[in-house]
């Protein structure tokens, strides 16, 4: 089991080196704006001490005014975990940084999240439909979706 870093804790460091960059944190999660998540993320994985070297999942949670993306991570190092989390207030063309570059498993959920709840990964190698047919129209995890009960 792994032992959660607080995200109060981390959020000090992250100021002190992207000053703005944090919503807010608690105990066991930490809110970035999108437009540092990249370097938030390359930093945490990078940086001596913390060397969160594992993201085991990324999901996005529709709350009807934005969109928020959560990512677990993990330091197999240090045996220690994080919940990073990021907002989407633009419900027409939602957009965040994709994370496939710092780390590669997030290719095939950020694909998912895309065919699902229809938020676009800027910078995704590869970003198409992975389980709804090409063509499909909607983005079935949203809460507007209608599907077949219109």
């Amino acid at each position: 089991m792994t032992i959660a870093l607080s995200g109060r804790k981390i959020a000090g460091k992250l100021q002190e080196q992207f000053p703005g960059s944090i919503v807010q944190s608690d105990e066991s999660s930490l809110l970035v704006k999108s437009e540092h998540l990249l370097a938030i993320a390359t930093f945490l994985k990078t940086t001596p001490g913390f060397d969160f070297d594992y993201l085991t999942s990324v999901t996005a949670v529709d709350y009807r005014d934005y969109f928020e993306l959560v990512y677990h991570l993990i330091s197999i190092e240090h045996n220690h975990s994080l919940v990073l989390k990021v907002r989407c207030h633009d419900r027409e063309n939602p957009t965040v940084p994709s994370v496939v570059g710092v780390w590669r498993g997030a290719d095939f959920q950020e694909r998912e999240i895309y065919d699902l709840m229809g938020i676009k990964f800027e910078g995704h190698p590869n970003l198409k439909r992975i389980v709804l047919w090409e063509g499909f129209q909607g983005h079935p995890l949203r809460k507007e979706y209608k599907g077949i009960y219109k």
